[in-house]
């Protein structure tokens, strides 16, 4: 998919942003949040406070520099919500929602590249300062550019530093990747075959999370727990996915094995990256 058009507008970008965000939170994903299964500290509602949050902050995506639509967006979402909700979904969204408001008929990854390519300390600083307000859970520490101090380099390369840990992280430096090449592919797969938003949405997160481990989890109980919960993603996908009965049956017995009291087992590094897909394919005119 090639999204060539001239600079999408500030409404349709804040408005494609909410969307991916609510689309998101509202597919039964194996682990997460979905209006049937909330977490012990975070709700279904708060993920759609959360989406609604972002959106005046995502309208001026074309005017603010890109660490302070970062650190705005979790502003706004910490006036909402209590619960870290969309960290990862707006560290990823918010270079696409400016690349998508540049002007030019070059592919919008084309433009996001020049977007990353030109973050600057300023950029670190303010996602320094949003990474600190949200205090997401398995961060750890960092032996250079830890988010505790003041960052001494562009944000890109805070995010090279942090590229083998993190899923988040690694996009900033390929490009967008697993983005561009995995997840909005997927969308574009399932919704052409005619599957619903949320069956295009559930399948994207299996196509997503077969491909790789998902970075929270390993960073919570190691890489073999990891790699060993991304084969049972490729598995259910193997018997069909949301496509047949026994695909979803495999689906189901997933989301059984992935939830915890502690939600320890929870890829939501991976629901972030699905967030992502579900932008870019909106961004591309995929909202009939």
């Amino acid at each position: 998919m090639q999204l060539t058009e001239l600079a999408v507008s500030a409404t349709d970008v804040a408005f494609a942003a909410q969307l991916a965000c609510m689309l998101e939170a509202s597919a039964p994903k194996p682990g997460n949040v979905t209006p049937l299964h909330g977490f012990h500290d975070a709700r279904y509602e708060d993920f759609l406070a959360s989406a609604a949050a972002i959106g005046p902050v995502f309208a001026a995506a074309g005017d603010e520099p890109l660490g302070r639509l970062i650190h705005g967006a979790v502003e706004a979402t910490a006036r909402r919500t209590r619960a870290n909700t969309n960290l990862g979904i707006v560290l990823l969204l918010a270079p696409i929602a400016r690349a998508a408001r540049m002007a030019g008929d070059e592919p919008l990854r084309d433009r996001l590249a020049r977007v990353l390519a030109s973050t600057t300390v300023d950029d670190a600083a303010e996602v320094y300062a949003a990474i600190r307000l949200a205090q997401p859970g398995g961060l750890g520490r960092a032996a250079e550019q830890d988010v505790s101090e003041p960052p001494s380099v562009p944000l890109r390369e805070t995010m090279v530093l942090a590229g083998d840990r993190d899923a988040v992280a690694r996009e900033y430096v390929t490009d967008f990747a697993i983005t561009f090449e995995v997840g909005a592919p997927a969308v574009e797969r399932a919704r052409a075959d005619g599957l619903p938003w949320s069956d295009a949405t559930l399948e994207t997160y299996l196509v997503l999370l077969s491909a790789q481990p998902d970075t929270l989890v390993a960073r919570k109980l190691g890489a073999e727990r990891a790699a060993a919960i991304s084969r049972a993603a490729g598995a259910a996908l193997a018997a069909g996915g949301v496509r047949s009965r026994a695909g979803r049956v495999a689906v189901a017995e997933l989301d059984r094995e992935l939830r915890d009291a502690r939600n320890r087992e929870n890829p939501g590094t991976t629901a972030d990256l699905t967030a992502a897909a579900l932008f870019v394919h909106l961004l591309g005119g995929g909202w009939p």
